[in-house]
């Protein structure tokens, strides 16, 4: 549930507030909303994965009018950019979460009985979105953002993609304490072979 703080006012003007007046407190009226808002700042985290600044969030809803105030549910999309944590490469995706909330009427018994911080509230029967659109979207976004499933990130030696190596890429280091004995066991395997029938006979 999004921590909200009880606002004066909410701007009428503001693609996030939704008036409910036609509403009219009625229990058992709705009304569908399909809406396009864009967000004043990044959504996630930073340098991993977020929402970035100016990127239009679409919302799907259905406000229902009930007794004890109006019951937000439906879904919200929005894009995503970030970098895959395991190769490093851009990642250009999209998130899609369900949003189900009631903003409680003044003066209701949900109202009066709850904290301030425990259910969002209408003030002068308009509702705020961003707070609820904000919270479900961040708690969405993957903590370990890949590129794709199977990536395999990078090598730890020479950083480089391992989907852009040749099979059997790798890094053998041998002791230096050996290197003589490793030369002289290949130099035998290689050139000490019989060359042909001659020398084998």
């Amino acid at each position: 549930m999004p921590e909200q703080k009880p606002a004066a006012h909410l701007d009428a003007r503001d693609p996030w507030v939704l008036d409910t007046r036609e509403l009219g407190r009625r229990a058992g009226l709705s009304r569908a909303v399909d809406r396009t808002m864009a967000v004043d700042e990044p959504l996630g985290v930073p340098d991993v994965i977020t929402v970035p600044k100016g990127a239009e969030v679409q919302v799907d809803l259905l406000l229902e009018s009930v007794v004890e105030g109006v019951l937000v549910s439906g879904t919200a999309t929005a894009p995503l950019v970030g970098e895959c944590s395991r190769c490093l490469d851009p990642i250009s995706d999209e998130v899609e979460v369900e949003v189900t909330e009631l903003f409680a009427y003044p003066d209701s018994t949900t109202d009066e009985t709850t904290d301030e911080d425990e259910v969002s509230r209408l003030v002068d029967d308009r509702i705020d979105l961003q707070p609820l659109v904000r919270d479900a979207v961040v708690l969405a976004l993957p903590l370990v953002p890949l590129c794709r499933e199977d990536c395999a990130g990078l090598c730890t030696e020479c950083g480089v993609k391992w989907a852009d190596l040749e099979p059997g890429h790798g890094h053998e280091k041998i002791d230096p304490r050996w290197a003589a004995l490793v030369e002289r066991f290949d130099g035998d395997q290689t050139g000490d072979q019989p060359n042909g029938p001659e020398e084998q006979a």
